[in-house]
C-alpha cells in the first residue's frame, strides 16, 4: 500500500514531468521548486509548493475576458495528491475543500482550495446513497461539478481577475448547451447574468470530460456589470416569505456574498420588502417602479419563462412545515441608486420542459400570470411534489401586471436573440467547438455521452426552441 507522502511523490513528479513538457512547448512555466527570486519555495502541510509569481505571469495582468472568449475552448489542469482526491471522491455531498495546483497555459497557481459542488439535482445518479433529495455517499460518475478557489488562504492574486472557477458538469443537460446558452440569452436582453463557455479539465494528467465555465456571482461579478459596485450581493434571500412579509435583518444577512464591513446593512433590500409587505395591491407596481428597471426585470422574466427556467425564482418548492421558497437566484442592490437587480442562476434544467414536462422534479403548473389552488399548496407533476403559486408572492404578482412590457420583451427575444437565425448559428458554432471534446470524453469514460445521443440532444433543444418561439 502506498503511504500519503510516496503517492504525493508520485503526483509531483507526475506534475514536474508535464511541466517540463509545457515549459518546453511554451517557456512560459512556472517552477514549481522555484519562486520569483529563484530560491526554494517552501511547501504546505499538505506537501504542495506554494509558488510565489514573479508578477509577469498572463493570469496577473489579462482580464477575465480571455477566460470568457466565446472564440475559444480552454483547458485546464487539476493537480490533487490522490489521498485527498480520495477525501474528495468518498463524500462529494460534504463539500470541503482540499489543497491542489492549478496549470494553464503554462502558468502553475499553488496552492487552489479544490472541492465538489452542487445542490441536490448535480449530484443525481451521481453517489452511491439512495435517497436524491438527500445526496451521499462515495462519488459514482466520472463528473461532478467542482470549484477552484483560488484566493485560497488569503492569497491576494487573482486568476484573470476571478477568485473561483466553477466546473459544471452538464451531468443532466445532453446537449452540454443549457447554461451557455441560457446565460447568453440572458446578457443579450440587457439582464446581468455570468458569462459562461465551455471547458476541458484535467486531473491529474487524466481526461475528465467536457464541462461548462460558468463565472462566479461575486464581487468582481458586480464590478464587471455595474458601475455602482459598492452594495451588497445576496444568495438565494426572496425579498419576501411566501407569507408576504419580509424577513428579520440575519436572514438577509445569511444570505450576503459582499460587504465586508463589520456591520453591514441590509436596510435596502428590507426597506423594498416592507413597502410592499404593507401596501395595497394596487399600489405595489408603483413602489416597484421607483426600485427596480422594468426594462430589465421584464426581460428577465421573459427569457426565464420562455426558456423554463422551471428550477428558479418562479418555482416556490414546499417542504412541509418550513412553507416555501424559491433558488437559484442572486440579487444586487446599487447602494447609490437604491436599485435592485435579480440576477439569474443555475440554467443546467432550463429548456427541459418547453414541450413537455420532461423533468418530473422542476416543471411550474402555471403560466405567467396565473396561479392555482387559491394560493394554498398543491402537489404537481409526475411524483407530485408540493409547490406554490409564483404569482402568490406579493413581488411577483406585482411583475405579473406589466402585462404590455413582458409581452414586448417576449417579441424582441423572439425576434432578436432567440430568433431561428440567430441561435442556429450560435449553437452551430458552439457544437463544432466542442466536437471533438465530446468524442474524446466518449472513447475516454463509459459514463460519457456518446457522439450519437449528443447530436441528438442537441437536435432537440434546437426543436424546443422552435416550439417556443411559437407558443
Amino acid at each position: 500500500m502506498y503511504t500519503k507522502k510516496l503517492t504525493l511523490f508520485l503526483v509531483l513528479s507526475l506534475f514536474l514531468f508535464s511541466q517540463c513538457k509545457k515549459d518546453e512547448m511554451a517557456g512560459t512555466g512556472t517552477n514549481p521548486n522555484t519562486g520569483s527570486g529563484g530560491g526554494s519555495n517552501p511547501v504546505t502541510n499538505t506537501g504542495l509548493p506554494t509558488i510565489v509569481p514573479t508578477g509577469n505571469e498572463k493570469y496577473l495582468n489579462e482580464d477575465s475576458d480571455y477566460i470568457f472568449d466565446q472564440e475559444v475552448l480552454h483547458t485546464f489542469e487539476l493537480i490533487i495528491p490522490e489521498d485527498d482526491l480520495a477525501i474528495l471522491d468518498a463524500d462529494p455531498a460534504a463539500e470541503e475543500y482540499v489543497e491542489g495546483m492549478l496549470i494553464f497555459e503554462g502558468d502553475t497557481i499553488s496552492p487552489v482550495g479544490v472541492r465538489y459542488k452542487g445542490s441536490i439535482g448535480a449530484y443525481v445518479n451521481c453517489l452511491s446513497g439512495g435517497d436524491f433529495a438527500n445526496p451521499s455517499g462515495f462519488k459514482t460518475c466520472t463528473k461532478l461539478s467542482m470549484k477552484v478557489k483560488i484566493n485560497w488562504e488569503g492569497r491576494a492574486e487573482k486568476f484573470y481577475k476571478l477568485k473561483k472557477l466553477q466546473f459544471h458538469s452538464q451531468n443532466n443537460d445532453a446537449s452540454q448547451l443549457h447554461d451557455r446558452l441560457g446565460y447568453w440569452l440572458f446578457r443579450k436582453m440587457g439582464v446581468p447574468g455570468p458569462r459562461a463557455v465551455h471547458a476541458k479539465l484535467m486531473i491529474n494528467s487524466n481526461y475528465s470530460g467536457l464541462f461548462s465555465l460558468v463565472e462566479q456571482v461575486d464581487g468582481h461579478f458586480v464590478k464587471y456589470n455595474f458601475d455602482d459596485d459598492e452594495g451588497n450581493l445576496y444568495k438565494e434571500v426572496w425579498p419576501l416569505n411566501m407569507n408576504g412579509n419580509a424577513h428579520n435583518k440575519q436572514t438577509y444577512l445569511d444570505g450576503l456574498k459582499t460587504n465586508e464591513d463589520e456591520n453591514p446593512s441590509v436596510d435596502i433590500i428590507k426597506n423594498f420588502a416592507e413597502s410592499i409587505a404593507n401596501a395595497p395591491q394596487e399600489n405595489i407596481p408603483n413602489i416597484i417602479q421607483q426600485s427596480m428597471d422594468i426594462d430589465e426585470i421584464m426581460s428577465y422574466i421573459a427569457v426565464d419563462r420562455t426558456i423554463r427556467h422551471d428550477d428558479g425564482p418562479f418555482h416556490w418548492y414546499c417542504n412541509g412545515n418550513n412553507g416555501c421558497s424559491s433558488h437559484n437566484f442572486y440579487w444586487y442592490e446599487e447602494p447609490t441608486s437604491e436599485e435592485l437587480h435579480l440576477i439569474p442562476w443555475d440554467l443546467d434544467n432550463a429548456f427541459d420542459n418547453i414541450i413537455f414536462q420532461a423533468n418530473p422534479v422542476t416543471p411550474i403548473a402555471d403560466a405567467w400570470g396565473e396561479s392555482s389552488n387559491n394560493c394554498e399548496p398543491f402537489s404537481h407533476g409526475f411524483w407530485g411534489l408540493q409547490q406554490w403559486s409564483a404569482k402568490c408572492d406579493k413581488l411577483t404578482g406585482g411583475w405579473t401586471t406589466f402585462t404590455q412590457e413582458f409581452e414586448d420583451k417576449k417579441a424582441a427575444l423572439i425576434n432578436g436573440p432567440m430568433s431561428e437565425t440567430q441561435t442556429d448559428e450560435l449553437l452551430d458554432a458552439w457544437s463544432e467547438q466542442i466536437h471533438e471534446a465530446t468524442i474524446e470524453a466518449a472513447d475516454t469514460h463509459n459514463d460519457a455521452i456518446s457522439l450519437s445521443e449528443w447530436e441528438n440532444a442537441v437536435q432537440n433543444l434546437k426543436s424546443q426552441l422552435n416550439f417556443a418561439r411559437d407558443n
